[in-house]
């Protein structure tokens, strides 16, 4: 009887601390979700992270604050991410700077973005543009190829940083080339691309959104556009690779959170931002940033960040980029 009683009380507790914790998880979140953006404002990063955060906030009923944490190419973001209580409330938009090319161009890296979190979903995808300042006498990639191997070291361009996207897309650009442009790097791309449009600097590869408004009123020249094809917001726009045939360099940006975070939570962050992805809403409201949506598994997200990985190693070793 009284192992019998033993067994009763065990289970009892057990299914005592199975419906806590099952009431834990359907009442989260109870309160405001940090998502960590680790760059400035003003970015694709920071402009995705902030949709995102109002898809949470209108989804659960909960704030989702954005808290931006740039420096060193990402990495002081991503690593308070990593760093932070694995109870769901901080997240974080990573992308392919700080998921793919990091790993290769630090050599002591204070996060491991496979090891350190758990993809939630592949958000989207944005193109990036080649922009000049309208006062460089060129307008075709062809051009611009022309213009650099007569002045080599005389154009340069700008990035959101050593390491960044924006970096190693025209290091990419540089090697497929053979051109000698030289690297101004910025504390984000915001800065960026306002010294392109002062004539500090005079061309960079980057993000359609941070460009979108200043290409559309002739404050920026468009050259061309980094995708395999024409997009159609820019039907007129040609394509990099239509020059140089095989370039490609798109930007992609994805939600992540801490390595330990419940897998309760991890889906039901995931269910929530795929609906809302797919909603015409949503593609609408990215379309208008060039942004194309995503909204996957966490086990496809974490198959396509290894798979990106192994894509850019070679590419930041053959450039030589180097972090601040």
């Amino acid at each position: 009887m009284k192992l019998k009683a033993l067994s009763l009380a065990v289970a009892a507790l057990a299914s005592s601390a199975f419906g806590t914790a099952h009431s834990a998880q359907d009442k989260y979140p109870s309160k405001p979700v940090r998502l960590v953006v680790p760059f400035t404002p003003g970015g694709s990063t920071d402009i995705l992270a902030r949709l995102v955060a109002k898809q949470i906030t209108d989804t659960f009923g909960e704030q989702c604050i954005i808290d931006n944490r740039p420096g060193a190419g990402g990495t002081i973001g991503m690593e308070i991410a990593a760093r932070a209580a694995p109870d769901g409330y901080t997240l974080v938009m990573g992308h392919i700077g700080t998921l793919a090319v990091n790993p290769a161009l630090y050599s002591k890296l204070s996060y491991d973005p496979i090891r350190d979190f758990q993809p939630i979903t592949l958000v989207a995808m944005i193109p990036n543009m080649m922009t000049v300042n309208p006062k460089i006498p060129v307008k075709t990639v062809k051009e611009v190829i022309a213009l650099a191997q007569s002045k080599p070291g005389t154009l340069n361009y700008g990035s959101g940083g050593n390491g960044s996207a924006a970096h190693l897309a025209t290091e990419y650009f540089k090697l497929m080339t053979k051109t000698d442009l030289t690297h101004i790097p910025y504390k984000g791309t915001a800065p960026a691309v306002t010294d392109l449009i002062a004539g500090n600097i005079s061309l960079m590869i980057t993000g359609v959104p941070p460009q979108l408004a200043f290409v559309k009123s002739g404050r920026l020249r468009g050259i061309a556009v980094a995708t395999p094809k024409r997009l159609p917001m820019f039907p007129d726009l040609p394509a990099i690779n239509e020059t140089v045939k095989g370039y490609e360099a798109t930007q992609w940006y994805g939600i992540l959170a801490p390595a330990a975070v419940p897998k309760a939570y991890i889906a039901k962050l995931n269910a929530a931002l795929v609906k809302a992805l797919h909603s015409p809403e949503a593609k609408e409201r990215l379309a208008t940033e060039a942004a194309e949506p995503v909204g996957n598994s966490p086990e496809e997200f974490g198959r396509f960040i290894r798979a990106e990985i192994a894509r850019w190693a070679p590419v930041v070793k053959q450039s030589g980029a180097r972090p601040d």
